[in-house]
């Protein structure tokens, strides 16, 4: 009788009730979790006080990856039944075991290698027991098949980028869970055109979560962050649905997105990885430092700098990284070089429109200044003419 009740009310017979379900799970789940973790860590004083880089002015709790995870595992729990069980089970043990050194973290601190650490122990288990990885570069720069060596550290390489990237633009309200929304839409829709309906309630049930988290990360009253343990958590899941998203139309024939599925993938990506990389050369290679020390040169601190609000700054951010999931998606049919050529100018180019707007801002204000004082010298030599 259970099975054929599970049989009855599989996602394949209601293919659009079920993520809709997963979303409302997800959100239902996340805002009934927050107030009692508010509660808790106003009560135990779990909170992230102002500092000099801090972007917030008073003491605010950043326990709110806990209520993203919880969401996700019951999400998960009440869904799984009916998807594909081995994934769902692996999944939900991944990221359980980011959740612990996520949550050391936020509340004793612990070094970016022991963090690294459990990054590793979760990507591996993923890895190596469904197979998840980048089979080939589908012809980019002529690369086809990996050998399966080079195809499993490339791939815990892309997981490490993606789960580091998302932890380390979670600096305004909003943005690093904006990015999650764009991403699980695209991505939850490909899933879903495929049929693909595991990967599609997964990233649905992500995106209902992170609806329910911005409502009050964006809170004046009730505010919360992410910290570590909801970075972690989301980064990595970006990167298992973006990497399944590409083994799928790699390894099967006749498929929608064969010859675009890197791109698109990458797009979804483009904003963490470019704002990352771009870290990390500055950090290395100009300021000579740990690439892991944190300072204010991400892009969302170049727009705080320019006066935006953390909303205001985030909501151009985001447009902009669906805008580039757009232009990827309108180029799907050209040559995958050409996408990946394109992708990369494009790309950076709507990235360092905010770059541009400050230089000129700052040299209109200089003008501006070397006009007052040329004036004021002029007045001066005039009056003490006279």
């Amino acid at each position: 009788m259970n099975s054929d009740l599970l049989s009855e009310l599989s996602p394949e017979k209601f293919p659009y009730a079920w993520p809709i379900f997963a979303i409302v799970l997800g959100y239902l789940f996340c805002t009934l979790s927050i107030p009692s973790i508010l509660y808790v860590s106003h009560d135990k004083n779990l909170v992230a006080e102002p500092e000099d880089r801090s972007s917030h002015k008073r003491a605010t709790p950043t326990l709110g990856g806990v209520a993203i995870f919880l969401s996700l595992m019951l999400v998960m729990t009440f869904i799984g039944a009916f998807l594909e069980t081995k994934i769902i089970l692996l999944v939900m043990g991944a990221i359980t075991i980011l959740f612990f050194f996520g949550l050391k973290d936020d509340l004793a601190s612990i070094s970016p290698y022991t963090k690294m650490l459990g990054q590793l122990a979760a990507i591996c288990l993923l890895v190596f027991l469904t197979d998840t990885r980048l089979l080939s570069f589908s012809g980019v720069f002529g690369i086809y098949e990996l050998p399966y060596t080079v195809s499993v550290l490339f791939t815990i390489f892309i997981f490490l980028s993606v789960i580091n990237a998302f932890n380390l633009i979670d600096g305004i309200d909003g943005l690093a869970g904006g990015v999650v929304l764009n991403g699980c839409l695209a991505l939850g829709i490909f899933f879903f055109l495929e049929k693909q309906m595991s990967f599609a309630i997964i990233a649905a049930g992500l995106f209902g979560t992170i609806i329910g988290f911005l409502r009050f990360n964006f809170s004046e009253r009730r505010k919360l962050f992410m910290g570590d343990t909801g970075s972690l958590v989301i980064g990595f899941l970006m990167a298992f649905l973006s990497i399944s998203f590409i083994n799928y139309h790699q390894s099967a024939e006749h498929v929608t997105y064969h010859n675009s599925a890197p791109i698109l993938g990458l797009a979804v990506l483009f904003y963490p990885l470019a704002d990352t990389t771009r870290i990390f050369f500055l950090r290395i290679f100009k300021y000579k430092r740990n690439p892991f020390t944190a300072d204010r040169n991400h892009i969302h601190h170049h727009y705080t700098n320019l006066g935006y609000s953390h909303r205001r700054s985030s909501f151009y951010i985001v447009g902009i990284n669906l805008l580039v999931i757009i232009i990827a998606y309108a180029l799907r049919d050209l040559d995958i070089n050409l996408q990946l050529i394109a992708l990369l100018i494009y790309g950076s180019v709507l990235y360092t429109i905010t770059f541009i707007i400050r230089l000129l801002r700052e040299r209109r204000q200089k003008r501006r200044y070397h006009k007052k004082l040329n004036t004021s010298v002029k007045r001066s030599t005039l009056t003490s003419n006279s």
